[in-house]
Order: structure tokens, then sequence, then C-alpha cells
């Protein structure tokens, strides 16, 4: 009788640890199915077909290997923008401001590349990583001081913070280091080849993927195993009570946003290196704003980025050929992402709702 008492609590205790686990999955599928169907309403009022945009869309992102390197490409420098979105939310805290931390990064990376090319590429392209986190770091890191210590509002701050830096990468490479011979579009001084950080072997895609999922590794390990993550849990959940206990929340807000930041930069990095071959217009892509997309899909869970920057790689791949089948603006993705992002943000009022995912339900004794 009681091992059968003891088979039925560890059945219910197992049952509620995946009732709890469960309630994000269902309800970040439930938004994402929704903000689908709110978008197919928007190309029937084009007199579009949803259904002819979903099969390219799959086409364009996934249904081909080269459309599948595309898709890898693309998701790269997301896994990176969203670990500056995933981070500082870990404290409550919205930044928005990744798009600044990669074009600094970029435009830094640029830099230090051309001036160091006589140096050893691998001694060069370290120095490029490193000089693009600390642009990335001090940039971000910025907004979480002002919000500690001057209460600054930081998704105010970060969004600003963009332009300023988006504004500052434009006056530099148009003007101090400007190459001469990049006449029709403004560049720096393109990096030599041997800097240049090649493909995986065997495909099209650059080791920057790689570098994306071994951040996405750490960040969860920063996260999930260490006191500092810890320490960041319990100050996101409550910021007063953290500051009796004594905990270092100015520390805390300032280093995840400095190496929120630092991952952002190293995006840059690798788009200048990998992708641009010099620092230019183009670094101001719009990854930043994408991976606020990639961290709240993912409810800030880094693992779970993975996917969702795939997912959302592949959208962004499709638009070319979503434009010419379909004669749409190649933009028409935007608008599918921020139908999408409302429907995720509205989601959140939804968690803790549902009691079937309540674990109470499952151990309470019948």
């Amino acid at each position: 009788m009681r091992a059968t008492r003891n088979g039925s609590r560890f059945a219910r205790a197992a049952i509620a640890g995946v009732a709890r686990r469960a309630e994000p999955i269902v309800i970040a599928s439930g938004a994402l199915i929704a903000g689908l169907l709110l978008f197919s309403l928007f190309l029937l009022a084009l007199g579009k077909s949803p259904a002819q945009f979903f099969e390219l869309m799959w086409r364009g992102g996934f249904g081909s290997w080269f459309s599948a390197q595309n898709m890898l490409t693309r998701a790269a420098p997301l896994l990176l923008a969203g670990l500056c979105v995933a981070l500082p939310a870990r404290l409550g805290l919205i930044v928005i401001g990744g798009e600044g931390a990669i074009v600094l990064g970029g435009l830094a990376a640029a830099a230090i590349g051309t001036a160091l090319e006589p140096a050893p590429a691998p001694i060069v392209i370290a120095a490029m990583a490193l000089c693009a986190m600390l642009a990335g770091g001090v940039w971000i890191g910025a907004i979480g001081a002002l919000r500690h210590y001057r209460a600054v509002n930081e998704t105010i701050s970060g969004l600003l913070m963009g332009y300023i830096a988006i504004a500052l990468m434009n006056h530099l490479v148009e003007g101090p280091l400007r190459d001469p011979a990049s006449l029709n579009k403004p560049s720096t001084t393109p990096l030599a080849e041997a800097v240049r950080i090649g493909a995986i072997p065997g495909t099209d895609v650059h080791w920057g993927l790689v570098v994306g999922v071994v951040a996405c590794f750490i960040a969860w390990a920063l996260i999930e195993k260490t006191t500092w993550g810890f320490s960041a849990r319990i100050a996101g959940g409550n910021l007063r009570a953290a500051q009796i206990q004594g905990l270092p929340v100015g520390a805390l807000i300032t280093g995840f946003c400095a190496l929120a930041g630092a991952f952002a930069g190293l995006g840059g990095m690798i788009e200048v290196a990998a992708v641009q071959g010099s620092a230019n217009a183009s670094l101001a892509a719009g990854y930043g704003y994408t991976g606020v997309l990639v961290a709240f899909l993912a409810r800030q869970n880094p693992l779970a980025m993975i996917p969702i920057a795939m997912l959302l790689g592949g959208v962004a791949a499709a638009g070319g050929l979503i434009q010419r089948r379909m004669d749409l603006p190649d933009a028409t993705t935007l608008v599918l992402q921020g139908t999408i992002f409302l429907v995720i943000l509205f989601s959140e009022t939804l968690y803790g709702r549902f009691d079937i995912f309540h674990p109470e339900r499952w151990t309470k004794e019948q």
C-alpha cells in the first residue's frame, strides 16, 4: 500500500514538473500561431494568398540546402542580438539598444582589424573580437548604469542610444575612417582576406553560427548554474528584496548589461569579418530589433533562442523570394515579425491564468 502511495506521489510530482515546463511552450506556440493567423488576415486584405505566402516562406527559408544555409547565416547574428535582450531581462530590464552595440562593435572591429593588419591573423582576429565586445559592453553597460544610478528608463535610453550609435558610425565611416576607394557606398578600408572569418567546411555558413550557439550555452550556464545568475533572478523577481538581502544590485545590473552588450558587439564583429568585409551602413540591418523578438519568443531562455533565431532567420531569408513571386515589398516580413511581437506581448498576460499548468493541482492529494 505504501509503495502504491509513493508511486502515486512520484507520478504526480512528475506531471507537475511537466505542466510547469509546458506553460511557456504552449503559450508561446499559441501566440505564434495567433500571430500567423492575424498576418493571414492582413494578406487577405491585400488580396494575396496566405497559403502561397507561407509556402514561399518555407521554400525560401527551409526548403532546400541552399535556403537552409541562408537561414543559418541570418540566424547567427540574431542569437547574439537576442542575448543582448535576454540577459538584462533576467533582472527585469527591457533593453532594446542591441542595434547600437552591433553597429559600434562592427565599427571597432573594422578599425582595429585594418590598424593591426601586419600582425599575425589570429592576433588580429582576437583583437577585433575583444575591441568589438568592449565597445558593445561599454555602450549597453552605460544603459544599465543610467538605470541604476540615475533611474533613467532603460528602454527609452537604449532606443535613443541606438540612434546615437548609428549616427556616430555614419559620421566615422563617411569621414575619418572612410576608404577613399569606396565611392558609392562609404565604407572603412576592407579587411585583409587573412583576418576574414571563413565558412564551416562543407557549407556556406560562416563560423559565426558556432560562436552564437556557444554564446547561448555560456549565457544559459551563467544564468542557471552560477551564483551570479541566481542573484540576478532574485533581483529580477524583487529588486527591493534583493537590496535588503545585501545583493550587489548595481553591479548585477551594470555587469549583466555590459555582458549583454559584449555579445551584441561580437555579433557586429562577425558581420564585418564574415559577411561585409568592412564597416558601412549595412551594419544597421535591424538585427538588434529582431533580437528583441527572439528573446521574447524564447522567454529569455538562451537555449530556446537557438530554434527561434533559426525560425526568424528563415523568415528573413525568404523575403526576396516572396517579393519576386507575390509582388509584395520586402518589408512584408517585417510586418509579420511586428504582428508576432505584438501578440507575444499580449500573451504575457496569460501566464499563471490556466489551472492546468499549476503544479499544485497535480501534487495535492486527490
